[in-house]
């Protein structure tokens, strides 16, 4: 009998987990913030926020989104999808970080740049790429002294030879 009831309350508990849940990895928490999407730090998984106008608004620093920076991260993104495995969300979460570590070495690009010049990149290997460790390689050779077209030259040289024997 107590392994019965023991059975019926692991099946309760378990029901009440919602797929939401199983989802997740274990000690995650899902956090929500009352800030609107512009202002926050990263688009959260949740956020309806269309990706390229979350990196408009903060390019513009909380002024008015320019029509065309809006138009060129649409299609920076658009164009990434076939060179990255990673969403455009994900993209745009990885650009804004790269933009902050390049702010530190004073070497402000704007983000349909650094999208572009990456995808860019990506697309000499003939395969999609990640996009977070491209980001790392760019902000490590950027680190080390190198101009942007130089550091941007070394990078295609090195994807581009991972098709070669």
């Amino acid at each position: 009998m107590r392994r019965l009831a023991a059975l019926g309350l692991a099946a309760l508990l378990l029901a009440g987990c919602g797929e939401e849940d199983r989802e997740r990895e274990p000690g995650t928490v899902a956090a929500r913030s009352d800030r609107p999407a512009s202002d926050a730090d990263w688009l959260g998984p949740t956020d309806a926020t269309e990706p390229a106008l979350w990196l408009a608004r903060r390019a513009a620093g909380g002024g008015g989104v320019d029509p065309s920076a809006l138009g060129s991260l649409r299609a920076s993104l658009a164009a990434a999808r076939q060179s990255f495995v990673e969403d455009p969300r994900m993209i745009a979460n990885r650009t804004a970080q790269l933009e902050a570590m390049l702010a530190e070495i004073g070497a402000a690009e704007r983000p349909a740049a650094l999208i572009g010049d990456l995808t860019g990149v990506a697309a000499a290997s003939g395969r999609r790429q990640l996009y977070g460790e491209l980001c790392q390689h760019y902000v490590t050779i950027r680190r080390a002294g190198l101009a942007r077209d130089a550091a941007l030259a070394r990078l295609r040289e090195r994807y581009a030879a991972q098709d070669r024997p």
